[in-house]
């Protein structure tokens, strides 16, 4: 059994919450020591006492709520931003002193994880909610703007909105790096598909297909079926192995990527594969024989060469008849491109096509060497009754790249 690729999603943002998960047992120890070395300066120690220990219960309780953004809930959020809040709230009353000198609060760079954990959780956006609530607290503790509070302020307010902003654009590129891969996996899988077909179905069908037309009769109608269905398939195989084009946009929920036309959005400068235009033109009437690699040309000189083709095409069914045959030959050289439409009908009477013009019948006149003149190439009709007729459209490369 043929083994099937599966993307998986890394979270580019899960060592973040790792880095907060430390941040917050280490700023705990360090608000803890600091009051520590400091308690002879506290008028009411009892009341610093009482919520660092509050404070030390809640970090290491919540230490499973910061361990991913699934986890950490809007409510874990709030209540968690609530007791840093109360902390800066609560150090004038510990220290009475605490409003004439610049020292720490009671939480300290603790109160930074709170707001750290908002921006990882919401973005910028909710950092900047979350640091603005913690810098009205600051102002409200001292009394008084200082400038070492305005510093602070200032500093947690403009890093939590920058890391809320990477964190955004982290999600966004891992949004657009998961869609990508799945994109590519499903291209390998259709293109294991396309040679399973190509190995199995294809040559199956080609089977029936001489055998049909070798037995006459009923089996001749079955192979001349089964070779339309051969055709039809290996037009859809060749068509649907060309890479769709991605397209990287941004939208309110970040970058993704999106699957586009190439003909809507290719533009003049991009060649286009003449292959690709001619493979519908193929079917069980009419053999398609084409170089192994692409025949590329400016878009505009692929279109008419590709249209100069059908309207070719077009004279075979209506001036041969709906049997006959018609075979289609590309070559790609150095300085031109040469297609070259055959069949097999009754041919064109000598001075039949002047005549065609004459009374205002301008099918090759226009739709044929019209459009190669337009692109300084030329359309030559050969004809000989009895022996079919044979067009060759020539498109110079020098043109043809002026065209883009």
């Amino acid at each position: 059994m043929a083994k099937r690729e599966r993307v998986v999603r890394m979270s580019v943002e899960q060592p973040l919450w790792r880095a907060l998960t430390g941040y917050r047992v280490l700023t705990m120890i360090y608000a803890v020591l600091l009051f520590a070395f400091s308690r002879d300066r506290y008028e009411r120690p009892w009341i610093a006492v009482v919520y660092l220990a509050v404070m030390c219960v809640w970090t290491l309780a919540t230490l499973p709520k910061v361990a991913n953004a699934a986890s950490c809930t809007k409510r874990f959020l709030g209540a968690d931003l609530t007791v840093a809040l109360v902390g800066i709230l609560l150090t004038p009353l510990a220290d009475a002193h605490a409003q004439t000198v610049d020292g720490p609060t009671l939480p300290s760079i603790w109160t930074a994880g709170s707001v750290l954990a908002y921006a990882i959780k919401g973005g910028w956006r909710w950092a900047g909610v979350a640091s603005s609530l913690v810098a009205v607290a600051n102002l409200v503790e001292r009394g008084h703007p200082s400038r070492d509070t305005l510093h602070n302020v200032l500093l947690v307010w403009v890093a939590s909105i920058a890391i809320g902003y990477v964190v955004e654009v982290a999600r966004a590129s891992e949004r657009t790096l998961a869609r990508a891969l799945e994109i590519e996996a499903a291209t390998r899988e259709r293109e294991r598909l396309a040679r399973d077909i190509h190995d199995s179905v294809l040559q199956v069908l080609a089977m029936v297909q001489r055998r049909g037309t070798a037995l006459g009769g009923e089996a001749a109608e079955l192979g001349r079926m089964a070779g339309e269905q051969e055709v039809a398939l290996r037009t859809l195989v060749a068509g649907g192995l060309s890479r769709p084009s991605l397209v990287s946009e941004d939208e309110s929920e970040g970058a993704v990527v999106r699957v586009v036309d190439e003909d809507d959005e290719r533009d003049d400068d991009t060649p286009v594969d003449l292959r690709l235009l001619l493979a519908p033109r193929a079917g069980a009437l009419v053999t398609l024989s084409e170089p192994g690699a692409p025949v590329l040309l400016a878009p505009p000189a692929a279109r008419e060469l590709a249209a100069a083709v059908g309207a070719a095409l077009d004279n075979v069914r209506v001036h041969a008849g709906e049997d006959a045959r018609a075979w289609i030959l590309v070559e790609d050289w150095t300085d031109e491109v040469i297609v070259t439409v055959r069949d097999d009908g009754p041919g064109i009477p000598e001075g039949r096509l002047a005549q065609a013009e004459g009374e205002g019948r301008m099918g090759v006149a226009l739709s044929i060497r019209g459009r190669l003149r337009d692109l300084g190439g030329s359309a030559e009709l050969i004809s000989v009754p009895g022996q079919g007729t044979e067009v060759e459209l020539k498109v110079p490369r020098g043109k043809a790249e002026q065209e883009r």
